[in-house]
């Protein structure tokens, strides 16, 4: 995490607990010509836009003060969305027993990406079940576990 994003996480700490929101995660980076600062918020039942300005607006006042970002940026507030990457421990519990996409740093059987049932984080290890067959990965050579959305 990089030095903006924890300060911007230390500010909107605050607000997330006094809401009752969970903080999924924090990105500052630089996509074409502009520098984006998101906030990626839920909580049970989903996120709504008043939520999303309710921290928009907190944060917005807290970084104004401090002014740690010395180019202009896009501050965003929004939902991490319905394939939102696991990215903690609470995250893999919350999914554990849904079909989640793991993709590897590195291949394993000429693979980079397996998909099964989320088995949890154990140990470090991803662990999935794929067909009856159960898998671990070492989280460091995970570079994404999300959920697989099928309609």
């Amino acid at each position: 995490m990089s030095k903006i994003e924890e300060l911007t996480k230390n500010l909107v700490i605050p607000a997330i607990e006094e809401n009752n929101f969970e903080l999924v995660d924090v990105e500052y980076k630089k996509e074409g010509n502009n520098w984006y600062l998101r906030v990626y918020i839920d909580k049970d039942g989903g996120i709504t836009l008043d939520d999303c300005q309710i921290i928009s607006e907190y944060l917005s006042e807290k970084l104004d003060e401090v002014d740690p970002i010395e180019n202009s940026y896009i501050l965003e507030v929004s939902s991490p969305g319905i394939d939102r990457p696991l990215k903690t421990k609470k995250d893999y519990d919350k999914f554990k027993g849904n079909l989640v996409e793991v993709s590897l740093y590195q291949s394993i059987d000429k693979k980079k990406k397996y998909e099964g049932e989320l088995v949890g984080l154990i140990d470090s290890k991803v662990v999935i079940s794929d067909k009856g067959i159960q898998r671990e990965f070492d989280i460091k050579n995970v570079s994404l576990v999300k959920p697989v959305i099928k309609f």
